[in-house]
């Protein structure tokens, strides 16, 4: 037995000798190389063994796993050549992919894009020259045709996020005048025909003027007005003509008639998103809608957002009416302390007696007591109670309970404390089947503390507080077995204000409870000096009392209101958001005026000298309107045509004061 044993270990070691001798030398090969760093060689030279032994499941199963290890990174680094530009790389990179793997979908599809890659790429460095020239529009049409191909394009959508941040800009920024609206003049007309008065500014401040075919210029008007600049007295007069104005270039102004049809016809509108971080979007659109009479809001409740359309003058507005609304809520840390003091006194002294002497029968119970069972009375026979004892207690005891709960809480809003024990309450019900069942339901017995919080002004806190404090006064069981509880209670419901960091107590909930009996026999208890030993007497004396600590902390008080931000112009009735007033408000469009360079009078006999480095008169504007007048086109400083003023116009100017530049 023991050599039949040997002989099966000797020909096992030597099965396994033959087979670690028989091991596939294109593995081991293989191994060495990538062991080496050649891992592309070692790959080859297995692959090579593969084709010899395609049963050798070791050699596969090493093959497949380092395959495409070397794939993935070979693809990672592709696609990082792709992403910085680098595109001969990354065709060199996906063709050795491909010598590895000639089955890789990710390697095909990237090298088949490789193309599409670089001539988007292209198309980018085309926009980013665009755009360097100022030509946003150029460099936005090829972002989009490269959008249109590939639809996650990074590149692009950087590109043409910069492109439509940089038009905002230009497109919110409104046209304004040249300096030639700076100018400072005094003008003096007298009933005179409106052209004419147009055509004297036009003259003097190069500016030209076109009329909207509704615009009656034989109207007369009377202007006076000394050392003001070109754009107030513009100002001025379309004001008292019922006219209004569009800046369509820095040297062009076009006037139309103030009237609802031509205001929806030439004023121009803007949409705004607001993005309320504190303010509900739903109450905010009802507030513009009464103030502002704002057209068009849509509000998205899921990013509380009001999004507006409406004119300029009235976005502004309601910019400024959201910027006092939009505030953050104050929250208020309230620092509580309760402390409830209870002291309690008992002395029972005195000697207790029986007050009971009952018989006992010695029948069975269900039999009745019978005389009898009287005169076979004896000591085993009769019992007593209570059971006679010699009291001698004295009781004194203090118990302080302190709550310190610390809580935040937003403004206007509840906040609810409870220190002590939910006792359940079970209550049974009977059906009419005779089935049973229970519901157990959960009272709160200790401290309950709601309070609620206001911030006011002037770093003041409104808090509305209601404190109860409840304990259990003695267990009930009722005749079916449910146990009910006798809950002893006070509360305290108060409305006070404090100052921040301000400590207010509230106390004198007190409950003081005393408590005496006697128990004794009948005439010798009332003894004057023996009564003691006779009888028992309980004296209790229970006081409780409650203070509690209220301290209001201001962690987010409302941010202080400048005045620019409570009290803003708001336009007149028909033009809300407008300019308001002539020259105390700015008017869009208009610079500000400067103060003129002191210069010499000019002489009463010379014509006046027009301003130097002033846009060219004749600088067309940027957009006209389809109902535009060209032809009432106002020529600026020039040779003015033979024909243009009639006799009856020339009578006219004689009242005129020339236009003549101040200091």
């Amino acid at each position: 037995m023991q050599h039949a044993k040997l002989f099966i270990l000797i020909a096992a070691l030597s099965g396994v000798a033959g087979l670690a001798g028989c091991a596939s030398p294109s593995l081991t090969e293989g191994r060495a190389l990538i062991s080496g760093g050649a891992t592309e060689a070692g790959l080859a030279r297995m692959r090579v063994g593969l084709a010899e032994e395609p049963d050798n499941l070791e050699l596969r199963s090493y093959y497949y796993t380092q395959r495409e290890k070397l794939a993935s990174q070979l693809l990672l680094q592709a696609q990082q050549d792709i992403d910085n530009a680098r595109f001969d790389a990354a065709s060199t990179t996906l063709q050795k992919v491909l010598a590895i793997h000639p089955e890789n979908p990710r390697a095909k599809t990237l090298l088949a894009n490789l193309e599409s890659e670089i001539a988007h790429h292209r198309l980018l460095d085309e926009a980013q020259a665009a755009l360097a020239d100022n030509k946003p529009a150029l460099a936005a049409d090829k972002a989009r045709l490269v959008l249109a191909q590939s639809p996650n394009h990074a590149g692009a959508i950087d590109l043409l996020r910069k492109i439509q941040v940089q038009r905002a800009q230009d497109e919110i920024a409104p046209p304004e005048l040249s300096a030639a609206a700076r100018k400072t003049v005094t003008l003096e007309f007298r009933d005179t025909p409106l052209r004419n008065v147009f055509d004297m500014i036009s003259r003097q401040s190069s500016i030209n003027f076109v009329f909207d075919k509704d615009v009656r210029l034989d109207t007369r008007a009377t202007l006076f007005a000394r050392n003001t600049t070109v754009a107030d007295a513009i100002n001025m007069l379309l004001s008292t003509g019922g006219l209004a104005k569009k800046v369509m270039s820095p040297t062009t102004l076009l006037i139309y008639p103030d009237t609802p049809p031509k205001q929806k016809q030439y004023q121009e509108l803007m949409v705004k998103s607001f993005y309320l971080g504190n303010a509900d979007a739903k109450s905010t659109m009802a507030m513009l809608r009464v103030l502002i009479k704002a057209k068009d809001m849509y509000v998205d409740e899921r990013l509380n957002q009001l999004v507006m359309r409406d004119t300029p003058d009235t976005i502004r507005l309601a910019e400024k009416i959201i910027a006092v609304q939009d505030l953050p809520e104050p929250e208020v840390m309230l620092l509580v302390e309760v402390l409830e003091v209870k002291r309690s006194l008992l002395l029972n002294l005195g000697v207790q007696y029986p007050n009971q002497f009952s018989l006992l029968n010695p029948t069975p119970l269900t039999s009745p007591l019978t005389l009898e069972n009287l005169r076979n009375i004896s000591p085993s026979t009769v019992a007593i109670s209570p059971t006679p004892a010699v009291n001698v207690q004295q009781d004194d005891s203090d118990v302080n309970l302190l709550a310190n709960p610390r809580i935040r809480v937003k403004n206007r809003e509840k906040a609810k404390i409870h220190i002590g024990d939910k006792l359940p309450v079970i209550t049974s019900n009977a059906t009419s089947t005779g089935v049973i069942s229970e519901s157990v339901s959960y009272l709160d017995v200790g401290l309950l503390l709601d309070v609620e919080p206001s911030v006011l002004m002037r770093d003041d806190v409104q808090i509305k507080v209601n404190l109860e404090v409840s304990n259990i006064v003695k267990e009930i069981r009722s005749t079916s077995g449910t146990l009910t509880y006798q809950i002893g209670t006070r509360n305290a419901n108060t409305v006070m204000r404090l100052k921040d960091g301000e400590t207010q107590v509230l106390a004198g909930l007190i409950g003081d409870e005393e408590r005496s009996s006697s128990s004794g026999i009948p005439g010798l208890a009332s003894l004057p000096v023996l009564g003691h030993l006779f009888s028992n007497k309980s004296d209790e004396h229970t006081k409780t009392e409650i203070v509690m600590l209220i301290t209001p902390h201001i962690l987010r008080h409302s941010e202080a209101q400048q005045p620019a931000l409570t009290e803003f112009r708001a336009g007149t009735e028909n033009a809300i958001g407008g300019s308001v007033g002539i020259t105390q408000t700015p008017v869009s469009g208009w610079l500000p005026p400067t103060e003129p360079q002191p210069s010499t009078p000019p002489d009463a006999n010379s014509a006046p000298t027009p301003p130097e480095n002033l846009p060219a008169p004749d600088t067309p504007p940027a957009e006209l309107p389809v109902d535009a007048n060209p032809n009432a086109t106002l020529p600026a400083p020039g040779a003015a045509p033979a024909d243009a003023l009639t006799p009856e116009e020339l009578r006219n100017l004689k009242s005129v004061t020339p236009i003549i530049p101040t200091r």
